[in-house]
């Protein structure tokens, strides 16, 4: 039960101060542009999906054969 209790803690001060943290970080001015998220990432991500749809498709054949 104390080592319950001692990982709660170090648990709760960790997640204490890294709130703090996240509070001090400095905000933008109003007279920036916004960055688009589009193009390189859409591509990165259609990319990721047909391999793993490919790996899977593989991995589930290797598996029927046996």
């Amino acid at each position: 039960m104390k080592k319950y209790i001692k990982h709660l803690s170090l648990l709760a001060s960790v997640l204490f101060t890294l709130s703090f943290a996240a509070l001090a970080q400095p905000g933008f001015d109003d007279d920036v542009e916004d960055t688009p998220l589009d193009g390189g990432i859409a591509a990165l991500i259609m990319g990721a999906s047909a391999f793993g749809y490919r790996q899977i498709k593989k991995h589930n054949q290797k598996n029927t054969l046996d």
